[in-house]
């Protein structure tokens, strides 16, 4: 097992929540659309009401010792829990970890192709965006090409940002390819 470097935080369950719910709210100050803000607010809603009171006090305080956020007493006793740049950096690789795409009821008949050639300079991160494919469903074609027969271009853009690789991204949709059966049986849609 790897071991922690003297950067890396450890962060609990409760805690990456806080993390990704704090990186919600960040969301819900970005989006445009009203039905993407309020389906937003009620999962931050439902998953603040599942955390425990008293653990969540203690993960705060956790936070904020370990400097991933900084809480500020308001006039009236609530608190604004700000994360730091340390506690975005958490919170966008716990973000990561959950990424999954949706698989409709129907597929429509396309293949989404992600191609990369992200140079050798880069080979970890080359090494952990395939990986990040792989655990996402993708077959590899080829050491640096993959196929999904379902949309996914916003969760390989979010995969590519994170990475900081996005110039050396290209995703394709394709309505047909030579000899699918192999593909169609990989991804159960015989």
């Amino acid at each position: 097992m790897a071991k922690r470097t003297a950067k890396q935080k450890r962060t609990g369950h409760i805690q990456q929540k806080v993390l990704l719910l704090l990186v919600g709210g960040l969301t819900l100050g970005l989006t445009r659309s009203p039905r993407q803000y309020f389906r937003v607010a009620k999962a931050m809603h439902a998953a603040w009401q599942e955390i425990d009171r008293k653990a969540l006090g203690q993960s705060v305080n956790s936070m904020e010792r370990s400097g991933m956020a900084k809480a500020v007493r308001g006039k009236h006793g609530a608190y604004t829990l700000a994360l730091s740049d340390e506690g975005r950096r958490c919170a966008l690789n716990a973000r990561l970890n959950i990424v999954a795409i949706e698989k409709p009821a129907r597929w429509d008949g396309r293949w989404r192709i992600v191609m990369f050639d992200i140079p050798e300079r880069l080979g970890n991160v080359r090494s952990a965006f395939r990986i990040r494919l792989r655990k996402l469903g993708f077959c590899e074609l080829q050491k640096s090409v993959f196929i999904f027969p379902y949309y996914c271009v916003k969760e390989i853009d979010y995969i590519a940002r994170f990475f900081n690789v996005q110039k050396y991204i290209r995703t394709v949709t394709a309505s047909e390819i030579n000899n699918p059966f192999p593909l169609k049986r990989y991804f159960n849609l015989l």
